[in-house]
């Protein structure tokens, strides 16, 4: 990210990415939130103090995504039941798919089951591979596959929901990447089938919600991605949004119905409008403030004011 900021810490639509990913889970049904912090705990932890719910886990050494769920032992010791596992730069993740995630391996008693989407170009991503029945095989990092397996469109996004029994003892028995020395998440898919357990890969989700965040590329991306599904919402919702890609309205925004937002407008995170308002055009309303019903905001008010 080229920055002085925790990557988790930077901004999708107002909100840091992290608090995305936190309220999916939260909204599947997850009620114990463990978050592995390095880099910058500080920071983060500081971000979400006011986050009762959240145990805070550090890993000291950088040895990839399977260690970074080892150092959760403690945290884990003595919990049975589904545990889920997905990073924290992913914040397109949607509440729905991991209601199916969870509901999946529930149903099947796998030792894992994970989600897979298919994208058009799959550069960067690990492929999945099945075999002869469709079963999932295993899962191979680009750097490691074959021209055939390269060729392979279904990849894996990350979101892993295991049987906590079977979770911890697989991972101490995953070697670490002999180019890297990492311990990587993927390869309890090897581990656990080699010892007869059931693994699968039967949720998929849309190519949208694989989108994790690397640069500030990325993040613009994602949070346009993001901003068109927060729009799509609202005008579901009845408000009128008279042209969307010139209209910017961050997270956790509450608009009444029949209010209209004109192009040019921007509306802080947190912010509550209410019905059969005007908005804009060139309108600024702040980060949690307050409108009340039948609202002018903006030129065409009578104060003449461009913003709230």
């Amino acid at each position: 990210m080229n920055s002085e900021l925790p990557k988790v810490l930077h901004e999708i639509c107002g909100r840091p990415m992290l608090a995305f990913v936190l309220n999916a889970c939260r909204l599947a049904g997850v009620d114990r939130l463990i978050v592995v912090v390095g880099h910058g705990k500080e920071k983060v932890m500081e971000q979400f103090s006011a986050d009762h719910d959240v145990v805070w886990v550090e890993q000291t050494e950088q040895k990839g995504t399977g260690h970074a769920v080892l150092c959760c032992r403690e945290a884990l010791k003595g919990f049975s039941g589904t545990v889920l596992v997905i990073a924290g730069d992913m914040p397109l993740v949607r509440r729905e798919a991991l209601m199916e995630l969870i509901e999946a391996r529930e149903e099947s008693g796998d030792a894992l089951t994970l989600a897979t989407t298919e994208l058009d170009d799959p550069t960067g991503y690990g492929r999945i591979v099945r075999d002869a029945s469709g079963k999932l095989q295993v899962i191979v990092e680009e750097r490691g596959c074959t021209d055939e397996q390269r060729a392979i469109r279904e990849v894996n996004v990350s979101y892993y929901c295991f049987d906590a029994a079977r979770l911890l003892p697989a991972l101490e028995r995953v070697k670490p990447d002999p180019t890297k020395g990492e311990y990587f998440l993927t390869e309890t898919v090897r581990v656990l089938r080699a010892e007869g357990n059931g693994v699968s890969a039967t949720v998929k989700v849309p190519p949208e919600d694989a989108l994790g965040i690397n640069s500030r590329i990325d993040l613009c991306m994602v949070a346009r991605a993001m901003q068109d599904r927060l729009q799509r919402a609202l005008m579901e919702d009845g408000v009128t949004i008279v042209d969307p890609d010139n209209t910017w309205i961050d997270a956790d925004v509450s608009i009444g119905q029949d209010t209209t937002v004109y192009p040019f407008t921007f509306i802080g995170a947190g912010a509550s409008i209410g019905e059969g308002g005007r908005i804009g055009p060139f309108a600024w309303v702040r980060p949690g403030e307050t409108i009340g019903d039948g609202a002018v905001i903006g030129p065409m008010s009578q104060t003449g004011a461009g913003s709230s």
